[in-house]
Formats: C-alpha cells, structure tokens, sequence
C-alpha cells in the first residue's frame, strides 16, 4: 500500500488539491495519507479536508494525523513538504523591514533579501525532517515545495544527499498553459520545455504538435497589444529573446529593471509588498474551509489535475510514463551553470524513478541573467553551513534589486533588522553582529 505523508499539512488549500489530484486516479482508492502540522487547529482541519475529499470522490483513503512527526513519516514512499517556517508574520518582516529602507519586494520568498531569509530560518527544519526521514523512511522520495525552491532542494542534497529529494513548482506548467491561450491554442496542442533555474527558467522549446515554432505568434500577439508591453515577462521576452517561466510579480524582484523606481513600478503595473495582500487571502481561505466544514458543508474540488506531485507518484507507482519539470542537482543537466547548483529542468518519470533531462547549454542571454539568482542562492548556502553572518549579506551583494535599490550600508542595517525578527528560527551563529 502506497503511503505519502504531508509536512505542512495545515496548508489546508494547497493540501486539498493535491488530494483531490491522487484521490482522482482509482489506483489509489486505498491509499495511506498521514498528515502532520506543527499547529493543532490546522491539523484538524486538514485531517476533515482530507476526509471530505476521500468521500466527495468515493474513495477510500486511510487517513491519519498526527503533530508527531516522525509518527507521520514511519513507513513513508514519499514525503511532501509545504512547510512555511515563521508563517505570515515572517513574510510580514521579510517585506515590509526592507522596505522601511527603500528595498521594494513583491513577493520575497526565492531570491534576494526575502528569499534568503526564509531560505535560513527554513534549513534547520529541513534538516531535522531529513534526519528523521534517513531513520524512518530511508528510501522515500522528499518532494518539496517549499520555497526558496532552489535554496531548499540545494540544501537538502548537502545535509541529507542518500535521500531522494526532488523539487516541484507549477509554474513551467502554467507559462505554457497561458502562453497557449493567448495564442489561441490549447496547452494540449503545444509541446514545451524549459530549463533554467526554478522562477527563472526560459521557455527553451515551445512549437504546436506538428513542430512549428510559437515563439513568432506570440511575438506578435505582444507586439499587437500595448497592454500585454506592460507586462514584466512581456519586457524581459523582448530583451532577452526567451520566455520566463513565473509570473511578472515574482520576476520582477529577480532583476534590476522593474522596483527601483516609481515610474517602472507604474508602467510595469507593479504592487510593491503585493505577497502580503496574497497571504491574507490565504488565511481567509483557510478560514472559509474551516467554516464550512464544521458547518458541514461542501467545499469545491478542482477538476483538472494539475500538481505534479501526484503525477510523479502515480508514474512511480503504476509505471505510466510522464514527462514533467521538476528541481534536482545539476549533475551535467545544464552545463553552463555549477555542477553543485540546483536546476530545473524536463524529467522523465517511471516505474524506475525520476529520470532528468541532460539540456546542454543554456543561451548565453539566458545563463547571463541567472547567473546572478546563482550566486546568491550559492553563498547563502555556504552563509547557512558555515554560520556566516558576514557571509548571509555578502550573498545579497549579488543581488540586481538589492543592490540597485539600496547602498550596500543600508543593506546591512535591513539585514540586522531581519536577523532580529527571525532570530527564534536561526541558528545562534547567525543571530550574532556581522
């Protein structure tokens, strides 16, 4: 019997689709969920979720909850991680600290100042669920979804290397779904894939089913439409010659272009702190789920499987091949970025396991602006295992918004700032002056 566990269960709405995706395919009429959450509310309601959508779907899943953390991975085939280490006051201070100084953000949580913090007060819970995992469930498969994805993955393959941990986010799935729309086609007539690094991968192949390249039609689409020119992605296609693959919102933080100024922030249709607004809609959800449940009422279920973590674990299982794109160490799968990074490329997933996709060279115009995502999810890395406090700010010297937003001395006084708010969740080293 197949048995998954969620870390992070109390992401109640992120937890409801990925059941409601493995619920959907009959071989897993039976399978074993346990959940676990560190908040007791949450786990209750995530346990009547799950409930709800084993019998809403007519199937017969074997549920259990526990706060018990190695209770929940005992036995485990694969772990699904959705953990956020501080919850909505974190991402409150990794917003709104930097932009007291003039650092504006609009999501904050995978590179620069708000991705490397939530990176660090992330490790150490990620090492105590491997350490865990190496003595209950050795050859279970990690599936994260925790962001900072790259920073996280990385991580986890330094401190935990004989576990399998694979990195999964949506978003190479969604560009190519909008992208088809906006074209006039449907994502099932297109082909598509992407390599890069995860928020910032390019869309490297994207044709209709018969080979021909959509990169013109879409040119012409944006060139035939001003609103869609005010588009983040729409201005780094045109200057960089490839799609990225997430959203405007996220891209913008990553580069120079976009943050540092009022009128690109206009222009661009920018909403500084914009995650914050995302995060509040995200507990009301919560909320309303809580609501109706006890009231006994229905809450909806998506219908189209989308997430790839049950893709990936009803491949495994059944043996049916699968293409999707996930995060896993670049072991020669792009080669023009460091052998020790993580990338995110196509794999092939199989009764075998997870086979990636060796992608070459990037285009020089793509590696060139990655490059910098590198090196700041690099030395954060290094500032995290070697307890570096110096090292966490020199890793956001490389950083395009940071540093084109805000003198290096200011950056310094955020990251003392920040180092106070999230001082509960750091390792003591990097609590200390820099």
């Amino acid at each position: 019997m197949t048995r998954v566990t969620f870390i992070g269960a109390g992401s109640v709405v992120f937890t409801k689709q990925l059941l409601t995706d493995l619920l959907r395919y009959p071989e897993f009429d039976e399978i074993e969920i346990a959940l676990h959450d560190i908040d007791a509310e949450r786990l209750r309601v995530a346990e009547a979720t799950a409930a709800f959508v084993s019998q809403k779907l007519g199937a017969h899943a074997r549920v259990t909850a526990s706060a018990d953390r190695r209770q929940a991975l005992e036995g485990a085939d694969f772990v699904i991680n959705m953990i956020q280490v501080g919850g909505i006051e974190g991402t409150r201070a990794d917003l709104e600290v930097p932009a007291k100084h003039g650092l504006l953000q609009t999501i904050g949580d995978t590179t620069g100042v708000g991705g490397v913090f939530r990176g660090l007060r992330t490790f150490p819970v990620l090492t105590q669920i491997l350490r865990d995992m190496e003595q209950v469930c050795p050859n279970a498969y990690f599936l994260n979804y925790t962001n900072p994805m790259t920073m996280n993955v990385w991580w986890a393959n330094l401190v935990a290397p004989s576990i399998r941990t694979i990195g999964l986010c949506h978003s190479v799935y969604w560009t190519a779904h909008d992208l088809a729309e906006l074209v006039g086609l449907d994502v099932s007539q297109t082909r598509y894939r992407a390599a890069g690094l995860n928020h910032q991968s390019w869309l490297l192949e994207w044709t209709t089913l018969d080979g021909d390249d959509l990169y013109p039609r879409l040119k012409q689409r944006i060139d035939d439409d001003p609103q869609l020119q005010r588009r983040v992605r729409a201005e780094i296609f045109r200057r960089v010659g490839y799609y990225p693959t997430e959203t405007s919102e996220h891209s913008a933080e990553y580069l120079s272009w976009f943050l540092r100024s009022e009128s690109q922030r206009e222009k661009y249709r920018l909403t500084p702190l914009e995650y914050l607004q995302i995060s509040e809609e995200n507990v009301a959800e919560f909320e309303h789920t809580r609501a109706a449940l006890d009231s006994g009422q229905d809450i909806e279920l998506e219908n189209d499987a989308t997430e790839y973590a049950p893709q990936l674990i009803h491949s495994i299982v059944t043996g049916t091949r699968r293409e999707i794109h996930a995060n896993i160490a670049n072991a020669g799968l792009i080669s023009n970025l460091p052998e020790a990074q993580v990338v995110e490329v196509p794999c092939i997933i199989d009764e075998q396991g997870v086979h990636p996709v060796p992608m070459g060279d990037l285009p020089t115009e793509c590696v060139t602006v990655n490059r910098a995502y590198a090196a700041v999810a690099g030395a954060a890395i290094e500032a995290a295992r070697t307890e570096n406090p110096t090292l966490v700010r020199q890793a956001l010297l490389a950083d395009p918004n940071a540093t084109s937003s805000v003198s290096p001395e200011t950056l310094w006084r955020i990251c003392d700032e920040l180092t106070q708010a999230h001082a509960q969740h750091l390792p003591e080293a990097l609590t200390q002056p820099a």
